[in-house]
């Protein structure tokens, strides 16, 4: 399997093209490594590279780039827009193919006491690599800027790097690394230079202040421009979408008497997040990303089963999972089925609010329908990735029984893994029986604003809903029989009953 990372290096120069072409030139010259993207931006004072390849490859990558950031930057002398404390400023992993977010973590920690090996500039770690809880977000970690953090360290203990001395570097100050998601920089460009407006917009719609799920955001001034900005860091796209982000700020911005004049994304996206955004925007009827062309031409090069004469398109998109669940092997099983019935009834709900909105006779239920369409949207996403975590947990737990048990301490702590794996086993379908209830309510939500022609769409929808949560919760009760923790055992019995009476089941007798 290839072990792929992306790295998204933020250097504090924006301006002068030339030093930005030397950090790249150090960057690129380590082999295995791909710059997919660099952009620059003269008001922010501020450039952002995109890397990627292997991890040691990317991370070596990083370093050399970090080493002539030091070199050229000073940020004695540097202003601009954007928030710094570095030369580097910030230097996430994020894991792409065949590398977990774990992974990238403890490689986020290798360059970091490397960075002060090599070029002793103290590191800071966020998000997923903070070894506190007040790092985990940067803006904690940068308040103050290089002024103020090179003064506060003199006297403040609670703000001394993770690695390094307690003193920023003279020039290069101070690098922050993580490990984090893919994350989406859009920014917002407003009709005003009011710069006091851009930073009401975001507080109003960045998470910490209240607002959207996901979302940093700040008011910048785009001096050069004549502008001010509401600058946004999405660190989950699928979760809080792009559209959902600008339909925010449009409307908060009516608030003051301004408008969007464009936005703009900085560095790479996901395609799947531009195909969200269409959809949204343009109600594409009938929208699928197997109509986007390099998605198709990506699965024909990638071996996908294509439809042949005895097969049709549809079939064959579903063999391979059937193939697997048929397979005279423990997984995928049931749990990986109710999670995948539970997909289907997401996916299928967004068929029925998808062409709905598309139909004159539902015009005055758009927005309800849109709003329905993201939610469904990301059940379908956590329970479609829910089948393989499903199998995993069953994985776990075998091999917790294959532990050895030559003595007491080998028995003991075979026990414990089985104990802990079980346990493990028992959680991954109780989180689908419980989405699955909260689809089946959704989708029943759904009837008084879906079509008329949608009735059986929708009721096949809720039954596949039910049969995710019935299938799941039946996956939970046999876990159950084998945990010893009796308060464990009584606590998720509880939600059982709880999530059955939501279906409409009957109580009905379960093992003490």
């Amino acid at each position: 399997m290839k072990r792929l990372i992306e790295c998204v290096p933020n250097f504090s120069e924006g301006s002068d093209a030339a030093k930005v072409d030397a950090i790249v030139e150090a960057m690129s010259g380590v082999p295995g490594v791909y710059v997919l993207d660099r952009e620059m931006d003269a008001d922010h004072n501020r450039s952002v590279v995109t890397l990627a390849g292997e991890p040691e490859a990317v991370a070596e990558a990083a370093l050399r780039g970090t080493g002539k950031a030091m070199e050229l930057i000073d940020l004695t002398k540097h202003t601009g827009a954007h928030p710094r404390v570095g030369a580097t400023d910030v230097l996430p992993f994020i894991p792409i193919e065949g590398v977990t977010i774990e992974d990238c973590v403890a490689l986020a920690r290798r360059v970091g006491e490397e960075i002060w090996k090599r070029f002793r500039i103290p590191v800071f770690f966020y998000e997923a690599a903070a070894t506190r809880p007040d790092r985990v977000n940067l803006e904690n970690v940068r308040r103050g800027q290089f002024e103020g953090l090179r003064e506060e360290l003199k006297k403040n203990h609670e703000r001394q790097p993770d690695v390094g001395e307690p003193k920023l570097h003279p020039t290069a100050g101070v690098t922050v690394v993580g490990a984090r998601k893919f994350l989406i920089a859009y920014n917002v460009n407003l009709n005003t230079s009011d710069v006091s407006i851009a930073n009401k917009i975001a507080k109003a719609i960045r998470y910490s202040s209240g607002g959207l799920r996901y979302v940093k955001s700040m008011g910048v001034d785009l001096k050069g421009r004549n502008l001010a900005q509401v600058s946004i860091n999405l660190t989950d796209f699928e979760q809080t979408p792009m559209h959902r982000v600008y339909e925010m700020v449009k409307r908060e911005a009516e608030r003051y008497g301004v408008m969007p004049v464009g936005s703009e994304i900085v560095g790479l996206i996901p395609k799947k997040a531009i195909e969200m955004a269409a959809d949204f925007f343009l109600q594409l009827e009938n929208f699928s990303p197997a109509q986007v062309f390099e998605n198709k031409l990506e699965a024909a090069l990638s071996g996908a089963p294509l439809e042949s004469a005895k097969e049709g398109k549809l079939a064959g998109l579903v063999r391979p999972f059937l193939d697997a669940v048929a397979a005279p092997a423990a997984t995928p099983g049931g749990g990986s089925v109710s999670a995948f019935a539970g997909a289907m009834a997401a996916a299928l709900g967004q068929m029925v609010a998808g062409l709905s909105r598309k139909k004159k006779s539902q015009a005055m239920h758009v927005d309800k329908l849109s709003a329905a369409l993201d939610e469904l949207r990301r059940g379908a996403n956590e329970l479609t990735n829910a089948i393989d975590r499903d199998a995993e947990s069953y994985d776990a737990v075998m091999a917790a029984f294959k532990l050895p048990q030559g003595n007491a301490d080998e028995t003991r702590l075979r026990e414990e893994a089985i104990q802990a794996a079980t346990k493990g086993a028992a959680e991954v379908p109780m989180q689908v029986a419980e989405r699955s209830v909260a689809l089946f309510e959704r989708l029943g939500q759904l009837e008084a604003i879906a079509a008329a022609s949608m009735k059986s769409d929708l009721q096949v929808a809720k039954l596949m809903a039910i049969a995710g949560a019935r299938g799941a919760l039946a996956n939970v009760e046999i876990n159950l029989d084998g945990i010893k923790d009796a308060a464990y055992v009584s606590s998720m019995r509880t939600k059982i009953t709880a999530l059955r009476e939501r279906l409409g089941d009957a109580p009905r007798a379960t093992s003490a």
